[in-house]
């Protein structure tokens, strides 16, 4: 998902939007910054992006990870560092390597939490997280 910095100082996530080129602009690693649609969609974002890793890499998540920053800045950073790669941006197989030795890292910043993570059945809780914390849903979605 691309984003552009418009007049008012605020990023609109669809003027100049190229969904076919990945690599036109990137979001940043850090929600706090954003106004509030443009959180709601950087998280959408990194759900997405969470959802992927999970299952590519069984990522020991758990429930309300979402709510734990550091491994919400843990999943942002990894998701960037994967797009990378799978985009043929970066083309360093050193680098990949030392991407997957670092796995075992990461996964040790996402194992706090009782539940693990089921997302069909999170979807609402994130949704209300998202609410509680300022974020506004796009026009179509109210």
């Amino acid at each position: 998902m691309s984003w552009f910095e418009n007049e008012d100082g605020g990023f609109d996530p669809h003027d100049g939007w190229d969904e076919h080129d990945p690599d036109a602009h990137r979001w940043p690693l850090d929600w706090r910054e954003l106004l509030p649609r443009e959180r709601w969609l950087w998280f959408e974002q990194l759900w997405s992006d969470t959802c992927r890793l999970r299952g590519r890499y069984r990522l020991p998540l758990r429930a309300g990870w979402w709510e734990d920053q550091i491994q919400v800045e843990a999943l942002a950073a990894l998701a960037a560092w994967t797009h990378r790669y799978d985009s043929g941006e970066w083309d360093d197989p050193p680098g990949k390597l030392g991407l997957l030795y670092d796995l075992p890292r990461v996964c040790e910043l996402l194992r706090d939490g009782n539940e693990p993570f089921y997302p069909d059945r999170d979807r609402l809780a994130f949704a209300r997280y998202l609410i509680d914390l300022g974020c506004q849903p796009p026009p179509e979605r109210e």
